[in-house]
Parts: C-alpha cells; structure tokens; sequence
C-alpha cells in the first residue's frame, strides 16, 4: 500500500469513526438499553424459571447470543446508512472519480462498520456484567468471531446502500431478513433442542453459525463444529468482500 493509498484509507476510516462518534447517543447509547432488556426480561425474569444448559445458566447462555446480535445490527446500519447518506448528498462521485482504489474505498466503509459492531459487542459485554459473570474461556476466538461477523455484515450493508435508490431500501434488509435470523439463530435456545425439521432448516440460516461458534469461545459449548463456523464465516466474509467490490467497480447504483 502506498503512502497515499494509506492516506486515503485513513482518511475514509476517520470519517466513519467521527461520524458514529459523534451521535453517539445513536449509535452506541441505544444498543446498550435494548439489549439490558433482553438481559432483564428474558434472562432474569424468564431464565430464573428455567434449568441450565450445559451447566450454564440461562442468563448467562444468551449473553454472546446478545451480543452478536448487537454487532451484526450495528456493523450492518453503519455502513448501510452511511454509504447511502454519501450517495444521498452525491459526494460519493467525488470519491469515485477521484484516484482512490475502489477497494480502498470498500475497505474504508467496512473498517468503520467493523470498528462501530465491536465496539458496541464491547459495550453489551459490559453492560452484562450488571446481570451476570459471564466466563470468557478463548478470548481469540472471541475476538475472532466478533471481527469476523462485523466483517460479513459490514460488506452486506456496503451492498445494501449500492443498491438502495431511496431510505426506505436501507430498513427493509434490516427489518425483513436480518431480524428474524437473528431471532432464529440460536440466541435465545440450542439448536439441538429443536425438533425435525425446525433444526435441520435452521442450519441454512449463517446466522446460527456465528453464535454457535462465539458461544464456543465463551463456555466451549456448542452445537456444530467449530471449523464448519469459522468457514461459513470467512466464505460470506470473502465472498460479500468480492460482490461489494465488483458492484461498486460497475458503478451499480450510482446513477439515478
């Protein structure tokens, strides 16, 4: 990477830092009361009533299950809002047109996707420690697994916003497909607890793979293997990556 490369990239991750930095009662601050709410209502109110899983307390089962839903959430609107905010107010031309790679381009808006879903993961991290003690048993594939997620779904909203034409494209993703996934993906339950054929079809959903695999860094328990996790996980992370690039290289969505 050249030192003006490097300048570029920079710069590009600057912007998408200061700007979710900046509101950050609306980025950061709303993640951290919905999700004590999960921990309030369904772990002290609802998990009291319910046996451990795995020797693990309820409460404290869903905590990575929580927190990977805040890092794909957040990972996901940043760069969605973000890049269709720059196509909005037509400074995206500028950028493109200018002698910044396109994939430094990519790489700009994904870093910052990347760095806001970790660091809110961080926060609901935190903020579970009023509720419970959760044990981190491998923090590398903790870390992993939180990079990684924010990695696969910081390119998908990257797609998200070339593709949306008006604001209302940028929530229906969100609202239609990524929420219902997310519930659907082993945050609140084990897998292998459901009955034919809900625990087949629910292996479809990449979803379950994420939260599996960052449960497994947690406690070490977990319902698939990890490899099948980790390579779900980088096949969506370089195959999102490659799309994002490729589209943004054609200009998709860039004319009006």
């Amino acid at each position: 990477m050249s030192s003006v490369t490097a300048i570029a990239y920079r710069t590009l991750v600057r912007k998408e830092v200061v700007r979710f930095m900046r509101i950050w009662t609306q980025t950061l601050l709303p993640s951290a009361i919905t999700q004590s709410l999960y921990f309030l209502i369904f772990g002290a109110f609802i998990g009291s009533q319910l046996d451990p899983i795995d020797g693990v307390s309820y409460m404290a089962f869903i905590v990575p299950g929580v927190i990977m839903m805040s890092i794909i959430t957040n990972a996901y609107s940043n760069v969605a809002t973000s890049f269709f905010g720059s196509k909005f107010q037509r400074n995206i031309e500028e950028l493109l047109v200018s002698p910044t790679p396109n994939w430094v381009i990519v790489a700009g808006y994904v870093s910052g996707g990347v760095l806001r879903g970790v660091l809110v993961g961080l926060i609901v991290f935190i903020v579970s420690w009023a509720f419970t003690h959760p044990v981190v048993e491998s923090p590398l594939i903790v870390i992993m697994f939180s990079a990684l997620t924010s990695l696969v779904f910081s390119c998908g909203g990257l797609l998200n916003g070339i593709f949306a034409k008006k604001f209302d494209d940028v929530g229906i993703v969100p609202t239609f497909v990524l929420i219902p996934l997310t519930y659907l993906g082993g945050v609140f339950y084990e897998i292998d607890r459901l009955s034919e054929p809900w625990r087949t079809i629910s292996y479809a959903n990449p979803i379950v793979y994420m939260v599996d695999g960052f449960r497994y860094g947690f406690y070490g328990i977990s319902d698939l293997p990890l490899w099948a996790s980790v390579l779900v996980l980088v096949a969506f992370a370089v195959g999102l990556s490659i799309l994002s690039l490729v589209f943004l290289s054609r200009g998709t969505g860039m004319r009006s």
